[in-house]
């Protein structure tokens, strides 16, 4: 059998690391090109300072800068000379504890240091300076050339080539399928895989296949001083961040390299690249400009005196690229089938963006979870040159900014509104942003519900600042509202798609491990799994029809999944309806009480039992009802059309006044579903984790014929690391997520969600931990600077009978 043909465009640090990684998997028959020479191309890997700091706060980013770190020095490629990142103001030096945290949940060795501490380690500091710093010591510096040229040699060892000027100026396609490339010079190579990385040129080439590759080129100055006396000796120092001043520090012998993010965002128009370039030693460069340096150069003196002996010697300003959320683009377009990108990787995550792919390609599936980086991560507005532009601009803003979790964009905003939206506002709705949606996560309306809770006894813990931030207390009267009496929550957001068709129940059936064949009325909760046996979403399944269904699902990826297993004979239909209809969760104890009066049909628990879906009207208002509940209430999901979304809202609003229904938001709704064991896909459980693993097994239906990802669950093994729930034992202590967790005095999982229970009065928190942790073991969470005391519990902490849920 013949091995498939795979070129790769671009033979920088991506390109090279794939051709290495994909050969090492099987695939030999590789070629790379480059438009300039090898191994100095004259893209972004040729002119890349090398820092690798590999602790983030997304623990994909750090696997993949682990794998980065553990390669090239394998390929000695790498310089440990350590990472060393200051605080010059209070919120810094608590943002630094928050990395130290993140280190020690991603298995990151790393401490804090005192500023003399700091000083001893780089002695170029001036200790009056900073209040602390976070060191690193397997940090440090990647030569970019040297691990290019060495994993270039290590594919071509297995049989790959590499093409120096070589410029591919057309993907070949034929039904849907790439077939090769066309060079300038007019050379076909055949090819039933084609990768793009070529760097920030990968936007242009996606667009000549009608692909739109989210990223932004972007000018970042970097400048080199003179000789410093103090470093005639040559000292090894670590690299270092100012990220107060949006600035990094690195040697080159006696100079110092200094890099800058202060300046006004550059974008390039490539258009023009070549002409702006030419004066340059490559196309990946600009004319340094000394004035919007200035800044930079001052603070440098200030935080480093050393450098008042020397003057600035040459600098450029070198172009990367920058994407709306700051994570890299991979994945296959799926118009074109074996065309893939590679795409906004810098030298940090290199080998390991690399690997994952390569493993993609070759077996179907990475090891490690990509979702935060995957090319059909975003909604169809964020693909817009407007949003791109905009919002990737922001991102280089943002790049040594200190973001809270709950810290959303500002702008764009307003895309996407629900028909409830106006009412909302109106009522004191704080929005947060999600999937370009506005999603209330409280209502000021509520505020008077507060000193009415308090006086029965429920509490309203002050919080400390980083917690407190992105937060009102109002939220906690609403999910106690919500137990005692009834709320209107907004679940328009929700991902829907109808599947429909002669051949929709068996592609469901085929993609998700529920049966979700049932007859018509049925809601199925389910999970889609990868080849790995790994979770690639949860879904909720309703059968409303012989060949008609509707799915609750988690975002675009769920609908490129979908699209890319149709079957090829036009018997089943994907449409996605999120846009054209709207969704009311009514839930609480009255919630019965107050929606019967408007519904012709028996809402009894007899009458519509739990996950049952029924089409009815509520007045005059066509509805489909779900009776199903994230928040463990009774209570129903009513979908409308969106023409009728503010008719419905005014009627339930009506109807609930008697019964003093609220409106509730995001933060209610996320403590609620905690204190209910229901998981969050993306944040709780992820491609990484089986569903044993991650407590969703009653969600596989192991005697199914076949399903995706079933003879991986047969044959794995029982999981290491199970999702377990935690309860705080302070009722004043809160956590946020990503927060590390020490058993028996060793940090030995980390926090995924987390939120403060207004029926137990104390915060419970999802945790990643050793399978064999066991309910009332204690555990101890490291939250900033502080270490909080919890208890593993046994699931749900609330109503275990489930009989809120079906009453």
């Amino acid at each position: 059998m013949r091995q498939p043909r795979v070129v790769i465009i671009g033979a920088g640090i991506v390109g090279t690391a794939l051709a290495d990684e994909i050969t090492r998997l099987g695939w030999t028959d590789v070629t790379v090109t480059d438009r300039g020479p090898l191994f100095r191309t004259g893209g972004s890997t040729s002119h890349a300072p090398g820092l690798v700091f590999q602790t983030n706060g997304s623990k994909t980013m750090a696997e993949l800068a682990r794998y980065t770190v553990e390669k090239f020095t394998e390929l000695e490629a790498f310089d440990a000379v350590g990472g060393l990142e200051v605080a010059t103001t209070p919120q810094r030096w608590t943002d630094l504890h928050r990395r130290y945290g993140w280190a020690k949940s991603w298995g990151i060795e790393g401490r804090l240091l005192d500023p003399q501490e700091c000083a001893k380690l780089h002695p170029l500091l001036d200790p009056e300076r900073i209040l602390g710093g976070y060191h690193t010591p397997t940090d440090g510096l990647a030569l970019a050339l040297t691990a290019a040229e060495a994993q270039a040699r290590r594919a071509t060892d297995r049989g790959a080539q590499f093409l120096a000027y070589c410029e591919v100026v057309e993907v070949l396609q034929a039904d849907g399928r790439v077939t090769g490339v066309r060079t300038a010079d007019g050379q076909e190579l055949p090819a039933d895989v084609v990768v793009c990385a070529a760097g920030f040129w990968g936007a242009e080439l996606g667009r000549a296949v009608g692909l739109t590759v989210p990223l932004v080129p972007m000018a970042h100055q970097f400048a080199k001083t003179g000789p410093v006396p103090a470093l005639d000796g040559g000292e090894r120092l670590p690299m270092l961040r100012h990220q107060d001043s949006d600035l990094y520090y690195r040697t080159y012998g006696d100079r110092i390299g200094i890099g800058y993010y202060g300046h006004d965002p550059r974008p390039i128009d490539m258009r023009t690249l070549l002409r702006d370039t030419a004066s340059e030693a490559m196309p990946s460069m600009l004319p340094f400009t000394p004035a919007e340096f200035e800044p930079a150069w001052r603070e440098s003196r200030r935080l480093l005196p050393a450098l008042t002996e020397t003057e600035l010697d040459e600098g450029f300003d070198g172009i990367f690229s920058f994407t709306p959320d700051g994570f890299p683009i991979l994945g296959e377009h799926h118009g074109l089938s074996g065309l893939w990108v590679a795409e906004a990787v810098w030298v940090t995550h290199s080998a390991g963006v690399a690997k994952a792919v390569a493993e993609w390609i070759v077996t179907g599936a990475p090891q490690i979870d990509l979702h935060e980086c995957d090319l059909h991560r975003f909604e169809q507005a964020a693909l817009s040159p407007d949003f791109i532009r905009r919002t990737s601009m922001r991102a280089f803003v943002e790049v040594y900014d200190i973001i809270h979790p709950h810290q959303y964009r500002s702008a764009p905003r307003e895309l996407r509104t629900s028909p409830f939206y106006a009412r909302q506002r109106e009522l004191g709705a704080c929005c947060f942003e999600g999937g370009l949606w506005e999603r209330p996560a409280w209502f000021e309306a509520n505020a008077a519900l507060m000193d009415e809770l308090a006086a029965d006894g429920v509490e309203f813990p002050e919080r400390d600042e980083w917690s407190g931030s992105c937060y009102s207390p109002i939220a906690i009267a609403e999910a106690r509202w919500t137990r005692t009496h009834v709320a209107l929550y907004d679940m328009t957001p929700l991902t829907r798609y109808e599947v429909s068709g002669a051949g929709a129940t068996a592609f469901l059936q085929e993609l998700t491990t529920n049966d979700v064949g049932k007859k018509p009325g049925a809601v199925t909760y389910t999970l889609l799994l990868d080849e790995n046996g790994g979770i690639r979403s949860d879904l909720t399944v309703a059968r409303l029809d012989d060949q008609f269904f509707q799915v609750g699902a988690n975002g675009p990826l769920d609908l490129d999944w979908f699209t890319r297993h149709l079957p090829g004979d036009g018997s089943v239909t994907i449409r996605d309806i999120t846009g054209g209809t709207c969704c009311l969760g009514v839930w609480g104890p009255k919630a019965r009480d107050m929606v019967q009066p408007l519904c012709p049909d028996d809402l009894s628990h007899k009458g519509f039992g739990y996950f049952r879906a029924l089409r009815t009207y509520l007045g005059s208002i066509p509805v489909t009802m779900m009776r199903v509940s994230y928040v463990g209430e009774l209570g129903w999901e009513i979908y409308t059309s969106a023409e009728h979304g503010a008719a419905l809202w005014d009627l339930l609003w009506a109807a609930g006044a008697e019964y003093r229904v609220v409106p509730a938001g995001r933060i209610a709704f996320n403590s609620l579903r905690l204190e209910k064991g229901y998981r969050s896909w993306g944040t709780d459980m992820t491609t990484e984790h089986t569903p044993e693993a991650a407590g969703v097994g009653f969600a596989v239906r192991k005697t199914k014929a076949s399903f995706i990802g079933k003879a991986a669950l047969e044959s794995a093994v029982p999981p290491k690391n199970t999702l377990r729930s935690l309860v705080l034992d302070d009722p004043r202590a809160v956590v946020l997520g990503k927060e590390p967790v020490t058993v028996n005095g060793v940090v030995a999982g980390y926090i995924t969600s987390a939120g403060w229970s207004a029926t137990i009065g104390r915060c419970i928190a999802y945790a990643w931990l050793p399978s064999e942790t066991r309910p009332g073991d204690e555990v101890h969470i490291d939250y900033l600077a502080t270490t909080f005391t919890a208890h593993v519990h046994t699931e749900p902490v609330v109503d275990p009978e489930m009989s809120l849920i079906r009453r």
